[in-house]
């Protein structure tokens, strides 16, 4: 193992130092509990999106120009899930 002299260093070399605090079990459980409601309610609103562009693009009574936004909303929503999928 190599040592390097902290008094003569290297050329073309920079070197950075940090002191970082450590989470508690408290701010860990409060970082994760607003990860997980941010989750399950954009969770909420994408499906209800979804719900309604699925129930206006299958209705009878939904105009021509309702039911193209609606069939842009869910193949968005295919090509979003496809593209996670592949990932490419």
């Amino acid at each position: 193992m190599s040592s390097i002299d902290l008094n003569n260093l290297p050329p073309n070399h920079r070197f950075k130092a940090s002191v970082e605090r450590e989470e508690t079990e408290a701010e860990r459980n409060v970082r994760l509990g607003k990860e997980v409601g941010v989750f399950v309610l954009a969770a909420v609103f994408v499906s209800a999106i979804y719900y309604l562009a699925f129930v206006t693009a299958t209705s009878p009574m939904a105009t021509p120009e309702e039911k193209k936004w609606a069939m842009s909303v869910l193949s968005a929503g295919a090509a979003g899930l496809v593209g996670y999928l592949v990932r490419k």
